[in-house]
This record gives C-alpha cells, structure tokens and sequence, in this order.
C-alpha cells in the first residue's frame, strides 16, 4: 500500500497589528487546546459574522477545489463527507474577538485549516510563535544598540547622514550619538542594513562634498563634476540613485584617487 504524502505545515509570522499570524495547511497532529482568534485591524466592529459556507477550498492532496461549510452537527466541513441533514452555524466575532475552547474541535480546524479568510480578514494568536518573534527582535535590538554604542563619531556621522541629510552637519557629536542609538532602538533592521552597509562611508564623503560645494551634481542628477572647474567627473547610470553610483565610482583607480584627494579636503 502507498505511504500516504507527508502533508506539511508552513507557519509564516507578521506583525500585523502587533499580533503573531499563523498560517498553516491541514494536518494529522492536531494539538488539542483552547484557541483565539482576532479580527484585523480593519474590520473589528462589534460584532462580526464570518462566512461559513458555501466556500470553496482548494485540497492540495486531491489536486481539486473541494465545497466547504461549518455544520456543527458534522465531523468534517467537506461537503461531499457530510452525511444526514447539514445543519449549518454562524460564527460571529464580538469586538473584534472570538474564543474557542478545546472541545469544539471542528470549528477550530474549519477557522484554522480551511476557511479562505484566514490571515485575511481574521488571524489565529500563537503564543508560542509570539514570544519567539519577540525574542528574536529583542535580541536583533541588542545586536543593534551594541554596534551603535561601539561606533566612532565619523561612523555615526555616516549613519545619521542617510536619514538627517544636511542637517548632520549642525549636530554636536552628543546629538548624533543620541540619534544614533534611538534609531538602533526604534528600527534595528534598518540600522543594521544601514550600518553595515561597506559603501555607506563612501556615500557619507560624496555628500559632503557637493553639501560643501567641492563636487557638484548636476540639477538632473546625472552628472557629478569639480565645483571649481566645472570638469565632469562620473555620469549617473539610468535609474540608479546618484550617491549609490558615486560611492560605486569612488571604488574605481580613477575614482579611488578623487577619493583620497576630498579626503585630505575634507579633514
């Protein structure tokens, strides 16, 4: 007799209205337990009726959209299972939340497993799943803040640059450390992302160099040339920001020797 096909589960989790989605697909190891369901943001009135039927529900096994609808009085939401009368059942949300306990099993599966709305219009609350998400940001911030910590004033300066631009320059150094570690705090993917990032630096001195009038970038943003002269140093690509393409540049002999030279302008 053949194996009957592993059916496996696949969790995805988002912080969509700071909650934890679960999604998953059927499977034979049910857990036994009280379950939680919330409304989105979106759509939490007082009370909420979802629909129970008649849904389709594409069974990934059979290789075909199969009937479905919550009866209570049936052990299965298949249609094509059910057996006698089919006595259908509202499920109702009452603000913005529905509680399931344990026993009522087949209305579990059917809001967990089967119905289209899932992770749509209502989410299942895992605990569990939860508080390892918060754990892993809690310790993505720590990774963060202690990088900021460490970073010398010209790091920082570089960082802060990408989201204060100009206004950098009017900044006491305790200003931008402070910056500096809010936003480590605030988005820690995004500093990190930003921190360590190798062109970043390269960013920072092309910056101030058009900020302090030693390069020019031309109102088009296609161009970058010597202030003093006119002379065109490196065309922009289509559809690149310009200070992406300079640092890109900056890495090039030619380049690498404009590099050193507004080092030494720049101090």
């Amino acid at each position: 007799m053949a194996k009957k096909k592993e059916e496996v589960t696949e969790k995805v989790t988002t912080p969509t209205i700071d909650k934890i989605v679960e999604k998953t697909k059927p499977k034979n190891n049910w857990e036994i337990k009280d379950r939680m369901y919330y409304l989105n943001a979106n759509s939490s009135p007082l009370t909420y009726t979802l629909r129970t039927g008649v849904l389709d529900y594409f069974d990934e096994e059979k290789g075909y959209e199969r009937e479905i609808v919550y009866a209570p009085n049936q052990n299965t939401p298949f249609v094509d299972e059910m057996k006698g009368v089919i006595r259908k059942e509202h499920i109702v949300f009452r603000d913005g939340s529905l509680y399931v306990p344990k026993n009522k099993v087949m209305l579990q599966k059917f809001l967990s497993l089967y119905h289209p709305e899932r992770n749509k219009t209502y989410f299942e609350v895992n605990k569990q799943q939860e508080a390892s998400d918060e754990f892993d940001y809690i310790e993505l911030e720590l990774e963060a803040m202690n990088l900021a910590s460490g970073m010398s004033i010209e790091e920082a300066e570089a960082v802060i640059r990408v989201e204060a631009g100009s206004t950098v320059d009017k900044m006491s150094s305790k200003e931008i450390r402070r910056d500096l570690l809010v936003m480590a705090r605030r988005n820690p993917a995004l500093f990190l992302n930003v921190a360590q990032d190798d062109n970043i630096h390269l960013r920072n001195m092309g910056i101030k160099a058009v900020e302090r009038d030693i390069l020019a970038l031309s109102d088009d943003q296609r161009h970058f040339s010597w202030t003093s002269t006119g002379r065109k140093l490196m065309t922009v690509p289509f559809d690149e920001h310009p200070y992406t393409a300079l640092a890109h540049w900056f890495k090039t002999d030619e380049g690498m020797e404009i590099y050193k030279q507004l080092e030494k302008r720049l101090g």
